[in-house]
């Protein structure tokens, strides 16, 4: 497991993060492109929930084929050896203090989360629900009062389409693969979620101070009237 020190992380922006991956040149920098919270239905929206940086925890879902989709439901080649007793919901398998990573195929018209599957996860101790795919029940998710993250949203239920294969294996979400026990972080001020490779966890940490700095002295200096390219080349040169 990695050190608790990810918990620093929430110091900070995930744009800050984001600048300190594509230092180390981590691919895509560690940005899970479009997605986004769900779409608020109650009085708070998910931009009161605060910043929340976890280990990840991943799920693995496959097409399948249903008399309202008879498909054809083609798996993708390459994928890991199921690890999960056949019939168990995926949500039981939930990681206490975690971000759980849900990988729906794409293109598929239903949703892999909704109000019963999140509620347990939230039970078991999910610190937040990251989806690269549909969810539905919006109204339940929003009360659950954790980050639920998602690609879109749908009306129909995971079972017409989707079934679930494998837990904690890498998933891929865009350009970023998603290992159990990165670090994720959820940003709501930034609508923006961003996982730190394991690895890199000491490099970000040590480097986002002064990332932070250099950024806070550009635009002190942009207030009194420097350029940008001037105020660059003080503080983002070294």
């Amino acid at each position: 497991m990695a050190d608790p020190r990810w918990k620093e992380l929430t110091k900070y922006s995930a744009c800050d993060v984001a600048d300190a991956l594509l230092k180390l040149h981590v691919s895509g920098a560690g940005f899970l492109s479009g997605i986004s919270p769900i779409p608020c239905t109650t009085a708070l929206p998910q931009s009161h929930l605060p910043r929340t940086a976890s280990l990840a925890s991943t799920f693995l879902m496959l097409p399948k084929a249903s008399g309202s989709f008879p498909g054809p439901a083609t798996e993708p080649q390459d994928i890991p050896p199921s690890n999960v007793q056949p019939g168990t919901p995926f949500a039981d398998y939930t990681e206490a203090d975690t971000i759980v990573v849900i990988s729906q195929p794409e293109g598929q018209t239903c949703a892999v989360v909704g109000g019963i599957m999140a509620a347990r996860m939230k039970i078991l101790g999910a610190q937040g629900i990251i989806v690269d795919g549909q969810v539905r029940d919006l109204v339940a998710l929003n009360e659950l009062e954790i980050p639920i993250w998602s690609r879109g949203t749908s009306i129909i239920g995971a079972g017409a389409e989707t079934k679930f294969h494998a837990r904690n294996v890498p998933v891929r979400i865009g350009n970023i693969t998603v290992e159990p026990g990165d670090i994720v972080m959820v940003d709501p001020y930034e609508r923006g979620t961003v996982v730190v490779p394991r690895g890199k966890l000491y490099d970000v940490l040590k480097m986002l101070p002064a990332l932070v700095e250099a950024d806070e002295k550009v635009e002190r200096d942009v207030e009194e009237g420097v350029t940008v390219q001037e105020a660059f080349k003080r503080h983002r040169g070294k």
